[in-house]
């Protein structure tokens, strides 16, 4: 999958992306506070996400499983995406943030990073409503993880700051585009997903050609460094998304639902579907190597 580094974008054409996108977030961007009907009754009788996309299907545990669970799951899978999708947005908000305090305020690019911000807070908002209105608990990661977050938030620099990033935000993308237009999956999801899908877009864009600029500028041993820390960022993220707890609040047993997801071939290929485009992209750049592609294959993003 390792492929040669694509061209270095010329920092001028960097800068007139962010121009361009600081006019489409001036004209295209969303309010859920006023977007979404956050008074609408939300109805439990209808999936969450497409059942084929939940870590047990397929398996002999979810064979047994009632209707009502199978809902159940869909519910409370989603709403752990949505906690981890709004747990790493904290985290990247506080990375723009250090990584602007570095930049002249007059570069397109630093007023981009800070609009993004922006769009982040207000993603995190309609997250947090949206599991309230879920009705469902507020997943968090492992303790260990949580702590290496720390750590990560705070000395992230280069490609390792955005490339981590592309990955968190891509492969929840493509599972909430599979979403927006199944109207079997519940209205309220479908519009969350919707206004996410939309903001994000200009996010993953401006991200992409940072990646890009930065792989080109450093070094042998700081890409290896990159390379190393993007791909163990990425896997501790990706194996985040679904909590154990799912699977108590569902009614399962929590070990044997976790061995059962964990051995789960279907579950796995989500995974890799998930992740499907940002790898390529990532491979492109140089950053699926030897020694970062096992790590990737561990967390079954390729």
């Amino acid at each position: 999958m390792t492929a040669a580094p694509m061209e270095r974008p010329p920092i001028d054409g960097v800068r007139k992306t962010a121009t361009r996108l600081l006019g489409s977030s001036t004209k295209n961007s969303y309010d859920p506070g006023l977007d979404i009907d956050w008074e609408a009754p939300v109805e439990l009788n209808m999936k969450f996400m497409p059942f084929e996309r939940t870590s047990l299907y397929g398996t002999e545990l979810w064979a047994r499983m009632s209707p009502e669970q199978r809902i159940e799951l869909s519910r409370q899978e989603l709403a752990s995406v949505a906690s981890t999708g709004l747990w790493f947005e904290i985290i990247l908000i506080q990375l723009l943030s250090r990584w602007a305090y570095h930049q002249d305020p007059q570069d397109p690019r630093t007023q981009y990073a800070l609009t993004e911000v922006g769009d982040e807070t207000r993603h995190i908002l309609m997250f947090a409503k949206a599991i309230a209105r879920l009705g469902t608990p507020t997943y968090r990661p492992r303790r260990f993880v949580d702590q290496l977050a720390r750590v990560y938030k705070a000395v992230a620099a280069g490609p390792a700051l955005f490339a981590p990033v592309l990955v968190a935000e891509e492969i929840t993308d493509r599972l909430q585009r599979d979403m927006v237009n199944d109207e079997s999956v519940h209205p309220l999801v479908r519009m969350v997903n919707r206004i996410h899908v939309v903001e994000e877009a200009r996010h993953v864009r401006f991200a992409r050609e940072e990646v890009a600029r930065q792989m080109a500028a450093i070094g042998p041993v700081a890409k290896a460094a990159s390379n190393l820390v993007s791909a163990v960022v990425a896997g501790f993220v990706a194996s985040s998304l679904i909590s154990p707890d799912v699977y108590v609040q569902v009614g399962l047993d929590r070990r044997e639902a976790v061995a059962a997801a964990k051995r789960n071939p279907n579950f796995h290929e989500t995974r890799r579907w998930m992740a499907e485009k940002i790898m390529a992209f990532l491979a492109e750049q140089g950053m699926v190597t030897w020694y970062s592609r096992p790590l990737y294959k561990a967390a079954h993003l390729i």
